[in-house]
């Protein structure tokens, strides 16, 4: 609603980004709010910068740009993360060594003016069951228990749901550590 609101007020004063298709037209890589927002209002023409990019810039792009928004959720810092990680290592050589990798995530996290290991922490959000992480955006559960169960199997995960569904409580952070040690 605010986006909507700010493009009736001011007009769309950050351009999308989107690059050219090989068999024509456009693909948007940034811009996607900014596009349904003036579908919205029945604006149609935005202004646009046209690139070309490789598959993986495209990613990286749209990564970056997802991530200056206000509020991100961290689902989606999570997941965002990891996209741009991968982007990054698959930019390099077939068979990436252990050196290159460290290198990918300080890059993702320079960019993202956090530490290297605030970054690990996002990616290992990811591999939360959908309902976990859920809870997670929705501030039931805090981050760093997050993080710790994270490493339970999935199957364990929800065995984890299920308790904390029936006695309406969420793990403290010693309490996942130990979770996670005794998985």
């Amino acid at each position: 609603k605010r986006l909507i609101e700010s493009i009736k007020k001011f007009g769309t004063i950050t351009p999308a980004l989107a690059r050219p298709l090989p068999e024509g037209g456009y693909e948007l890589i940034s811009g996607h709010r900014r596009l349904a927002a003036c579908q919205v209002l029945g604006i149609e023409t935005m202004p646009v910068i046209i690139r070309e990019m490789s598959d993986d810039e495209a990613v990286i792009a749209m990564v970056d740009s997802n991530l200056q928004r206000e509020t991100i959720l961290p689902s989606e810092k999570a997941f965002a993360y990891k996209m741009k990680l991968d982007a990054i290592k698959h930019q390099g050589k077939a068979s990436v060594q252990v050196a290159e990798k460290l290198l990918s995530v300080e890059k993702v996290a320079d960019d993202a003016g956090e530490s290297k290991d605030q970054v690990r922490r996002y990616i290992r959000l990811t591999y939360l069951i959908p309902e976990l992480l859920s809870m997670v955006d929705e501030n039931k559960i805090a981050f760093n228990p997050a993080v710790e169960i994270s490493y339970l199997e999935r199957s364990e995960q929800q065995v984890l749901l299920d308790a904390m569904e029936q006695n309406d409580c969420t793990p403290s952070h010693a309490q996942s550590i130990r979770l996670k040690k005794l998985s």
